[in-house]
C-alpha cells in the first residue's frame, strides 16, 4: 500500500512512525514533512494548499490512502478534492469539518442534539460582545470563532481580561478566525480529551487523554497549542465514557447524517467533567497534537487498517488494542513560544535517545545536511512508555535532560495530576 500522509508536525511523525510499522505498507510520502518523519518516510515538497497539485502527485504515484493530520486542509476542503478524484482519504469533507473550523456551528449541532454543553452567545461585532460580558461578568470564556493555530481562546478571569480579548479577535488579532466569536459560561471541572474514529455512520472510541495547555509549570502563562500530554486519563472511568459515547459522540455522528454532512475521519472531543457529568468544550476533526503521539505510543494495532476502515467508511470489525503502561510525552518548545522565537538554532542528541520505551517525535524541525535545526515554535516531544505516570514521567524527562538544544524550554511539571492521583491511591 502506498500512503500520503499531509502535515509536519508532530501528531504527523507519531502517524508516520506508527505506519511505517505496518506490514501493509509499501511507501510512506509525508508533504511537506519534517526532519523526524524524514528518518521514517519520504518528504514531499507538496503545496498542501495546491488540490490539483496534491491531486497530480497522489494519481502519479498510485496512491492508495491519503491521510491529513492537520485542520486547515480538512477546512479548505481538500479531502473533498481528492475524494472527487477518486482516492480513499481519511479526514472529514470541508463541510463537516466545520466541526473544527466553527465554533458557533458546533455550537448550534449541540442545541440541535440535546448535546451538553456551555451556555453561549454569539456576536460579529464588539460593542453587543462588550455587553453581554458585562452582564455575564467573570470567569468567562472568549472565542475566536475560526481556526486560531489553538490559540483563539481566552479563560478570562476577570472582566478586564474578557474586555482586552475581544478587542485583540475584533481587531483583527486572528484574522478571519475572529470576525465571530462565540462567548461562553466558565465551567469547573477537569478535562481530558476523546477519540473516536467515524466512518460517517459508525464510530469506535479510541484511548483517552490529558494535556496540558499552558506555556508554564503550575498552568501558569499563555494557552499553547499543547505542553505535554499523557495517556490514559484515570479520570475517565468506563462509566463516564460510556456516557459520553451516548450523550455527546453518538448524537453528533447521528446529527452530521441528518444535515448530509457525515463525519469520517477522526473525531476529537474536548469534554470538562463537570458536576452535572460530561460537557462538550470543542471538536476538532483531526487527531490531537500532542494526544496523537502518547495515543500511537500505546497502540498495538496496525493503525493503517484503523484509518482505511475509516476512509473506505466502515469500520466493522475494528477493535484497536491497547498497551496497557502510560505514555506521556513533554514538547521542548523553542524559547518565546508562544509568543517570537528564534528558528534555526542546533539541536543535538534527539534521535539518540530512542529506544524500546521511549521515542523522539519531531513537531518543527528541519534537517540541514547532518545538523537538525529548529524550525517552529514546539519543536520537540519526548514521549515515553512506563508502568505509571510516574514511571513514563521519570523516563521522558530523563531523555529529554540529554538532549542538547540551549535555545529550548519545557514545563517540568507533565502529567501532574496523574501522579498525584496514583499517589493518593497508592
Amino acid at each position: 500500500m502506498k500512503v500520503l500522509l499531509i502535515g509536519s508536525g508532530g501528531r504527523e511523525h507519531a502517524l508516520a512512525w506508527k505506519m511505517a510499522q505496518s506490514p501493509r505498507l509499501e511507501k510512506l510520502y509525508v508533504a511537506p514533512g519534517n526532519g523526524g518523519t524524514a528518518l521514517v518516510a519520504e518528504n514531499i515538497a507538496l503545496d498542501v494548499t495546491d488540490h490539483a497539485a496534491v491531486t497530480r502527485f497522489c494519481q502519479t504515484e498510485a496512491i492508495d490512502l491519503v491521510v491529513v493530520g492537520p485542520e486547515a486542509p480538512l477546512v479548505a476542503g481538500l479531502a473533498d478534492d481528492l475524494r472527487a478524484a477518486g482516492f480513499d482519504v481519511f479526514g472529514p469533507s470541508k463541510a463537516a469539518a466545520q466541526l473544527e473550523g466553527s465554533k458557533a456551528f458546533t455550537k448550534v449541532l449541540c442545541d440541535e442534539m440535546n448535546i451538553p454543553t456551555a451556555g453561549y452567545g454569539r456576536f460579529d461585532s464588539l460593542e453587543p460582545a462588550l455587553a453581554y460580558v458585562r452582564v455575564q461578568g467573570a470567569p468567562i470564556v472568549i472565542k475566536a470563532d475560526g481556526l486560531a493555530a489553538g490559540k483563539g481562546v481566552t479563560v478570562a478571569m476577570t472582566l478586564e481580561e474578557a474586555e482586552a480579548a475581544l478587542v485583540d479577535c475584533f481587531s483583527g488579532s486572528f484574522g478571519a478566525a475572529g470576525a465571530e466569536v462565540v462567548i461562553e459560561e466558565f465551567l469547573e471541572g477537569e478535562e481530558v480529551s476523546i477519540f473516536a474514529i467515524c466512518d460517517g455512520e459508525r464510530f469506535v472510541t479510541l484511548a483517552s487523554a490529558q494535556d496540558h495547555k499552558r506555556a508554564y509549570d503550575n498552568d501558569e502563562g499563555p494557552n499553547t497549542g499543547g505542553m505535554g500530554a499523557y495517556s490514559p486519563a484515570a479520570v475517565m472511568t468506563p462509566e463516564l465514557l460510556t456516557e459520553v459515547e451516548r450523550n455527546i459522540i453518538a448524537p453528533t455522528v447521528k446529527g452530521m447524517v441528518q444535515r448530509g454532512t457525515p463525519f469520517q475521519g477522526v473525531l476529537y472531543a474536548g469534554l470538562i467533567l463537570t458536576a452535572e457529568g460530561p460537557k462538550l468544550i470543542e471538536y476538532n476533526a483531526r487527531f490531537g497534537d500532542p494526544e496523537c503521539q502518547v495515543l500511537m505510543l500505546r497502540l498495538k494495532s496496525d493503525v493503517i487498517e484503523i484509518l482505511e476502515a475509516s476512509a473506505k467508511g466502515d469500520m466493522t470489525g475494528i477493535v484497536p488494542d491497547w498497551q496497557d503502561d502510560v505514555a506521556l510525552t513533554v514538547v521542548m518548545a523553542a524559547k518565546g513560544y508562544p509568543g517570537s522565537y528564534a528558528k534555526g538554532t542546533p539541536i543535538h542528541q534527539a534521535d539518540a535517545q530512542n529506544s524500546a520505551d521511549v521515542q523522539v517525535f519531531h513537531a518543527g524541525t528541519a534537517r540541514d545536511g547532518e545538523m537538525l535545526r529548529a524550525n517552529g515554535g514546539r519543536v520537540l516531544n519526548v514521549t515515553a512508555l512506563g508502568g505509571t505516570t510516574a514511571d513514563a514521567q521519570a523516563k521522558a524527562y530523563e531523555a529529554l535532560d540529554r538532549i542538547d538544544w540551549a535555545d529550548g524550554f519545557c514545563r517540568r511539571d507533565i502529567g501532574w495530576r496523574a501522579i498525584a492521583r496514583e499517589h493518593k491511591n497508592a
